[in-house]
C-alpha cells in the first residue's frame, strides 16, 4: 500500500470523526437534528413538563398532540432544532422500500377498535399511510389494513405500522382464479356465492368491494391470467383450468346462483326449468366449442356430443367417450330355450337445440345411457329373441336389425334424442347347437362335393368314350377317303379311256369298232379293277373297324379251322395208311422232332409179332404221354384237335 493511499484513508477517517463529533456537539448544545435524504426521523418524547396533554389517553400508544411517548409525526429529511437530547429521542429510520413484483401489507398497532365481525380496517385518508397523525385523527382502525402498498418507497412510521412484504398473486395461462373473500357481509340466504360487485378492479381494491357491500365467501366473479395486487388477508385464490369445450360438443351450463328466471322450455316439458343466461337453472343457450372462464364451484358444464355418438353393447369394445364403458354384451333367450349372446351398436344424435332439454331431463349423458338406452335396447332384443328360435333369429338378422332401428328410434324421440341406426354385431349361439349346425353344414358340403365328383367321373367317362370314337372315326374317315380317291382315279381312267376312244374313232372309222371294243373292254377291265380295289379298301376298312370287337371270335374261328384242318388231314392219312402205320409214323416224327430218348438204359423186351416187337405197349403209351405233354406246352389247341 502506498503512502498516498494511507494518507487518504487517514484523512477520511479524521473527517468522519470530525463530522460525528460536530453533530454530537450541535445536538447536545443546540438541539440540532440532521435527517439524511434516505431516512426519516422517528421521535420519542421522554417527558412533558408543561401543557395540558401530558399523558396519552387510555389504550393509545402513539401520541398525536405532543404527549410523552412515541410520536405519530415523523421528521422528513432536513435540519431541525429544539430537539434537546434530554427530552427527545430521534431515531433515524430507513425508508420503507417495496421492490417490484411485491406488495406491502400493513398492520396498525394503534387506532380505533374494529367492529365485531370485521377483520380488515377500512381505508382512511392518510397519504398512503405515510401520515400517521392523519391516520389516527381520521379514525383509522388498529389491526390489519384492507389497503396494500404497491412497489415504491414510503415514509412509514414503524412505531405505528408493521410492514409485511409479500408476492403478487399470479394467475397462469389457461387458468382461472376462483376468489373466496375473507371479509364482508354475510351471503344472502339461498345463495352459495356472493353477489357481483362492480368497480373493485378484480378484487385489488378491497376497500371498494367492502364499502359497496360485498359478501364474504365464494364469489361468482373470477379473475383471469395475470398478476394482481391482492391482499391475502382479504381474498384467497384457487387456480382451476379454464372450461374447454372440444369440437363436436356443446356445453350446457347448469347455474347454481342467480335469480329465478322464466322457464323457456314450454308447457309440454315437465322435467326442469330452462332459463336464459345469467339466471339460476339450465341455460337455454349452450356454449359452443372453445375455452371459457367458468367458476366450477357455482356452475356445472355438461358436455353433450352433437356429432353421431356410437354406443357398444359389447364386452370387448369401448369408445373413446367412455359413455359405454359399463355396457356389456346382451344375453338373450330364444323361444326354444337356448341362451345366446348378442353384440349391439346404437348410433344416436343430439341436436344443439335439444341438448339443454336432455341435460334438464337426465342431468348428464351417463344418466341418459343408464336410464334410457340400456334398458330400452336390452329389453327390445330380449323380447325379440323370445319370439323366435336361434336358427330363425340368425336367418332373419337383417329384418330384426331394421325393426330394432324403427322401434328404438321411436322411443328415443320421446327423450329429445334422434336414433340414427341400430346395428347387430356378433351373434354367439350355444356351443352345442353351433356344433350341430356345423356338422350339418359339413355334411351338406360333403354331399355337394360327392355329387360334383360323380359328375366329374361321368364327364371323364364320356370324354374317354368320345376320344375312342374319335380315334376310330379317324380310321373310318381315312378308309372313306381311300374309297373316294379310288373312285376318282377310276373315273379319271374312264374319262381318259373315253377320250382316247373318241380320238381313235375320229382318226379312223374303220378302226372304230375295233377300238371301241378294245376301249370298252379296257374300260370294263379298269372299272372292274376299280370296283375290286374299292371293295378291297371297303373290306379292309370294315375289317379294321370290326377288328377290336371281333378279335376274340376271329381267333377262335382260326384255331377251330386249324384243328378241323389237322383233324381232316389225320383222318385222310389214317384212311390211306392204316391206323397202326399212321401212329408209327407220327411217333417216329415226334421222336425225331423232340429228340426223345427211345432206348432206355435198361431194355425190357416184350413178346409179340415182329412189327411191334421193338416197342411194347407200355413204351408206346409213355412216349405218347411225353409227346402229348410237349404239345400241350406249346399250344392249348392241339390236344383238343388230336382228341
Amino acid at each position: 500500500m502506498s503512502n498516498l493511499t494511507i494518507a487518504l484513508i487517514v484523512a477520511g477517517s479524521l473527517l468522519l470523526i470530525s463530522l460525528v463529533f460536530y453533530q454530537f456537539i450541535l445536538k447536545i448544545f443546540f438541539g440540532v437534528v440532521i435527517i439524511p435524504e434516505d431516512r426519516i426521523g422517528l421521535v420519542t418524547v421522554k417527558f412533558v413538563l408543561f401543557g395540558e396533554h401530558k399523558k396519552l389517553p387510555e389504550g393509545r400508544i402513539i401520541a398525536t398532540r405532543g404527549e410523552a411517548g412515541f410520536q405519530a409525526q415523523t421528521l422528513a429529511p432536513g435540519i431541525y432544532t429544539g430537539y434537546w437530547i434530554w427530552q427527545y429521542d430521534v431515531e433515524l429510520q430507513p425508508l420503507t422500500v417495496i421492490p417490484n413484483g411485491k406488495i406491502a401489507l400493513l398492520l396498525a398497532r394503534d387506532g380505533r377498535e374494529m367492529p365485531t365481525g370485521q377483520i380488515l380496517a377500512r381505508k382512511v385518508e392518510c397519504d398512503s399511510y405515510q401520515d400517521a397523525e392523519k391516520f389516527l385523527n381520521n379514525g383509522g382502525y388498529k389491526g390489519r389494513q384492507a389497503t396494500v402498498l404497491q412497489a415504491g418507497s414510503y415514509r412509514i412510521n414503524t412505531f405505528l405500522f408493521e410492514v409485511l412484504v409479500t408476492d403478487l398473486t399470479i394467475i397462469h395461462d389457461n387458468m382461472v382464479g376462483i376468489v373466496t373473500t375473507l371479509d364482508g357481509a354475510q351471503i344472502e340466504p339461498g345463495q352459495i356465492a356472493g353477489k357481483v360487485i362492480p368497480s373493485h378492479n378484480n378484487f385489488q381494491d378491497a376497500d371498494a368491494f367492502l364499502t359497496a357491500g360485498g359478501n364474504r365467501g365464494l364469489q361468482e366473479q373470477v379473475i383471469l391470467s395475470g398478476s394482481y395486487a391482492l391482499n391475502p388477508w382479504f381474498a384467497k385464490i384457487e387456480e382451476v383450468r379454464m372450461t374447454e369445450i372440444p369440437i363436436g360438443y356443446v356445453g350446457v351450463i347448469i347455474s347454481y346462483v342467480g335469480e329465478e328466471g322464466q322457464d323457456l322450455s314450454g308447457v309440454e316439458f315437465k322435467h326442469g326449468n330452462i332459463v336464459a343466461r345469467g339466471y339460476k337453472g339450465v341455460w337455454a343457450d349452450p356454449l359452443g366449442p372453445g375455452k371459457y372462464p367458468i367458476n366450477p364451484f357455482i356452475m356445472r358444464t355438461e358436455l353433450v356430443p352433437t356429432t353421431n355418438l356410437v354406443l357398444n353393447w359389447a364386452s370387448a369394445r369401448t369408445e373413446s367417450h367412455q359413455l359405454d364403458k359399463n355396457l356389456s354384451t346382451i344375453t338373450v333367450r330364444s323361444k326354444d330355450g337356448f341362451p345366446f349372446n348378442l353384440d349391439v351398436s346404437q348410433i344416436i344424435h343430439i341436436p344443439n337445440t335439444q341438448a339443454p332439454k336432455v341435460i334438464a331431463r337426465f342431468g348428464n349423458m351417463n344418466n341418459l345411457v343408464s336410464q334410457v338406452l340400456e334398458p330400452t335396447i336390452g329389453n327390445y332384443f330380449r323380447n325379440s329373441a323370445q319370439d323366435s328360435d336361434v336358427i330363425a333369429f340368425l336367418g332373419t338378422r337383417k329384418e330384426r336389425q331394421e325393426s330394432a332401428k324403427l322401434h328404438i328410434g321411436a322411443v328415443l324421440e320421446q327423450y329429445n334424442v334422434f336414433g340414427v341406426d341400430t346395428l347387430i354385431g356378433d351373434i354367439v349361439p350355444p356351443e352345442s347347437l353351433m356344433k350341430t349346425l356345423t356338422d350339418r353344414k359339413i355334411a351338406e358340403e360333403q354331399k355337394v362335393t360327392y355329387e360334383t365328383q360323380r359328375l366329374a367321373q361321368e364327364t371323364r367317362q364320356a370324354l374317354e368314350k368320345e376320344t375312342a370314337i374319335a380315334d376310330i372315326q379317324k380310321e373310318i374317315v381315312k378308309a372313306d377317303q381311300g374309297v373316294q380317291i379310288a373312285k376318282r382315279i377310276a373315273d379319271a381312267a374312264v374319262e381318259k379311256a373315253t377320250g382316247e376312244a373318241n380320238s381313235v374313232r375320229l382318226q379312223s372309222n374303220a378302226e372304230s369298232d375295233k377300238m371301241k371294243i378294245i376301249a370298252q373292254a379296257e374300260a370294263q377291265r379298269t372299272k372292274m379293277l376299280a370296283e375290286a380295289n374299292s371293295e378291297q379298301v371297303r373290306l379292309m376298312a370294315n375289317a379294321e373297324a370290326e377288328k377290336i370287337a371281333k378279335t376274340g371270335s376271329a381267333e377262335a374261328e382260326k384255331i377251330l379251322a386249324i384243328g378241323k384242318s389237322n383233324a381232316e388231314s389225320y383222318k385222310l392219312s389214317v384212311e390211306a395208311m392204316g391206323g397202326n402205320n399212321f401212329t408209327q409214323l407220327k411217333v417216329t416224327e415226334a421222336i425225331g422232332t423232340n429228340k426223345i430218348k427211345v432206348i432206355p438204359d435198361v431194355l425190357i423186351a416184350g413178346s409179340g409179332d415182329s412189327a411191334n416187337g421193338s416197342i411194347s405197349g407200355l413204351l408206346g403209351m409213355e412216349l405218347m404221354k411225353q409227346i402229348a405233354d410237349r404239345k400241350h406246352a406249346t399250344t392249348t389247341t392241339e390236344p383238343a384237335a388230336e382228341k
